[in-house]
């Protein structure tokens, strides 16, 4: 029971480093109001769905707009390729780029891949903006007659939840129409989504979910995202 606890506080400590790191940076950047701040209140929300207390948040916040003294943090994105030619893009918030960078480099080369220049990879993802609905008592047909309006691209139905795509300028309109039709969203984030896939298998997709693994391990790292297809 100690060990396997330990292991959960582990793993649940990671999830609030990088939480932090967000709050922080999201704060730095668009100040610390969530009502002007989208990224601030995306960032919260997150963490309070992980269940992280509020005095963590407060004081992650507080370091972000200088309220308290705190780490200066800069975001990076590291571009490359697995093992296959699979592209991948990793959003890292550091404190330290030149060790970030070494790192990085060496769980990619690690495990079969190589570090790519900057824009060598970004043109094969497009950024786009993504509410989940999980609510059983909508229908598609009532879903897209609220939000069809809006700016969304394309509704998702896998097994009565609802992904509902849009470019990221519209996120926020579609979380506040949904809100304002009592209609829950579940996420609401800006993410990357690749253009095309490229497919792997056998050991090229033994390399790249270890990969994957190894870069989501790294505690600098925020989101990885690839274009594979095992």
């Amino acid at each position: 029971i100690r060990r396997k606890k330990e292991k959960t506080d582990q793993a649940r400590g990671k999830i609030f480093t990088k939480l932090i790191k967000e709050i922080t940076l999201a704060a730095r950047q668009g100040g610390g109001d969530e009502n002007i701040n989208p990224r601030l209140r995306t960032a919260v929300i997150t963490a309070k769905s992980n269940n992280m207390p509020q005095a963590n948040i407060n004081r992650a916040i507080k370091k972000g707009i200088g309220e308290l003294p705190g780490v200066a943090y800069e975001e990076i994105i590291y571009e490359g390729y697995g093992s296959g030619g699979v592209a991948f893009l990793i959003e890292t918030v550091t404190d330290n780029k030149n060790r970030t960078l070494s790192e990085i480099r060496h769980l990619i080369t690690k495990n079969g891949g190589s570090m790519g220049a900057a824009g060598s990879v970004a043109w094969m993802f497009d950024k786009r903006g993504i509410v989940v609905v999980e609510d059983s008592s909508i229908t598609e047909d009532d879903l897209m007659e609220h939000v069809l309006d809006k700016g969304v691209e394309d509704i998702i139905n896998d097994n009565g939840v609802f992904e509902i795509i849009s470019s990221p300028d519209e996120l926020e309109r579609i979380k506040e129409t949904l809100k304002d039709n009592n209609i829950n969203c579940s996420s609401a984030n800006i993410t990357v989504v690749p253009k095309n896939f490229t497919r792997v298998e056998g050991s090229d997709a033994v390399k790249v979910l270890k990969l994957i693994e190894s870069l989501e391990n790294h505690d600098d790292v925020q989101n990885v995202y690839s274009n594979f297809d095992i």
